[in-house]
């Protein structure tokens, strides 16, 4: 089959990849030529592990093209994606202006049938905009078709090859029998594709995210009872986790969620809800905690420090939003520095991947460091933000002779308490008792 993606972003690059890994012909259309270029040499655009490599192959076996002219990108394709930034507006709705702009444009291009997907997360009704936008310019046969992506940042390569579900919405024959012989080769397993209507699927994505978000928030709530009360946080994560009505995922306190999907994802629903006249009070309040939670720390370290944090040196261990990815859109990393900052704090920084992305933001108004270890030379105390796989089981010994005092304060709750209070550290985490 041919494909076009439009849109070379974190959705739109695996996406392509993917599809061209079971055999299909896909060219991906970008505006941005110097993005374009790196990838038609063969320079990956972002982290994700497990795509280059999948990446380099198609490329070489020329089942994967790219190209910055719109025309040329969707004439041969049977089916186009549409794979383009939804960025959240003022008043927190989905800025839909590069979905329709492109529809309309498509709209131009259209010689025949094909069918338009909405990849992009996009609220309930965006499939009729992008079909009247296209109409604008071509009366023939054609098809919009919502099929929201469930990818995680770090296992998108898995999570797009071995789906749980893929959600499709359409309600055209012609349009459903395209997609089912698309999406075969990656539900074998009987793993199922949920054929709905248009607005279903669009607000399935919204509600999946908001429902992890809220789980999220609710748990941070708990751990932050959990300190007022002297329970353990860890503790009541099992007992409720077991229960497999909860399950065990997404029970992990921690300094709030970031990340490009649940924080606009969930300001755009509750935006939606708006718009209807809907007050869609659970989303409101996890809005509200995740806000407050990202700064959880700064009064666990302003009781340690005194609220005078003026001449104070921290390391911090972790930028992007979460581990695997160098993702740093609404990172709690990025709230805890400016409130350092804020302080007059200084700040020595460590992430594997994704320091550019900070440093491109930020420029130098923090230090950035080689390795995890050079960020605690001279610190006053190490934070950790986001929880690397490396950062788990550090040389303890190494940590306490660089930083001026044993003082950690933990946002992702890596380290074990009772081992923390035998090595000496003053150790704070989330929801957990103190070791000290």
């Amino acid at each position: 089959m041919k494909i076009s993606v439009v849109g070379t972003g974190y959705v739109g690059l695996v996406t392509g990849t993917c599809f061209a890994e079971t055999g299909n012909t896909v060219t991906c259309v970008d505006i941005d030529e110097r993005k374009v270029a790196k990838l038609r040499g063969g320079e990956i655009t972002i982290y994700e592990p497990g795509l280059e490599k999948l990446f380099q192959r198609n490329l070489k076996e020329e089942r994967l093209h790219f190209t910055t002219n719109l025309a040329e990108g969707i004439k041969e394709s049977d089916i186009v994606f549409l794979a383009l930034p939804t960025p959240p507006g003022e008043d927190g709705s989905a800025d839909l202006k590069y979905v329709l702009g492109v529809a309309e444009e498509i709209g131009k291009l259209l010689t025949g049938y094909k069918v338009l997907v909405n990849k992009s997360t996009v609220p309930v009704g965006t499939a009729k905009k992008v079909h009247d936008a296209v109409r604008k310019n071509y009366n023939g046969e054609f098809d919009v078709v919502s099929n929201p992506e469930f990818l995680r940042e770090g296992v998108a390569v898995e999570d797009f090859m071995k789906p749980d579900r893929v959600v499709v919405g359409t309600q055209s024959e012609r349009a459903k029998k395209l997609m089912t012989d698309l999406y075969a080769p990656f539900v074998r397993q009987g793993n199922p594709v949920i054929f709905m209507d248009e607005a279903s699927a669009e607000l399935t994505k919204y509600a999946a995210n908001s429902f992890l978000a809220t789980k999220i928030s609710f748990m941070n709530e708990v751990a932050r009872l959990c300190e007022k009360l002297g329970a353990d946080v860890d503790m009541v994560r099992r007992g409720i986790g077991s229960d497999e009505r909860i399950g065990k995922r997404f029970l992990f306190p921690g300094i709030g969620y970031g990340g490009s999907c649940f924080p606009k994802d969930v300001q755009a629903l509750v935006r939606s809800s708006h718009e209807v006249d809907y007050d869609f009070r659970i989303l409101e309040a996890v809005m509200t905690v995740n806000e407050d939670q990202k700064t959880h720390l700064m009064p666990k370290i302003k009781k340690h420090f005194g609220d005078n944090l003026v001449g104070k040196h921290f390391a911090i261990w972790g930028l992007a939003f979460k581990p695997n990815t160098d993702d740093i859109r609404e990172a709690p990393a990025l709230y805890m520095i400016k409130s350092l900052l804020g302080e007059g704090a200084t700040v020595t920084v460590f992430d594997p991947e994704a320091m550019g992305n900070v440093k491109a933001q930020m420029d130098n108004v923090i230090n950035y460091a080689d390795s995890q270890y050079d960020a605690l030379q001279d610190a006053d105390a190490l934070i950790i933000v986001t929880e690397w796989n490396e950062f788990r089981t550090p040389d303890f010994d190494k940590i306490g002779s660089l930083l001026k005092s044993k003082t950690i304060f933990d946002g992702r709750n890596v380290f074990d308490v009772t081992e923390m209070e035998r090595l000496g550290y003053h150790y704070e985490s989330i929801g957990r008792r103190s070791a000290n």
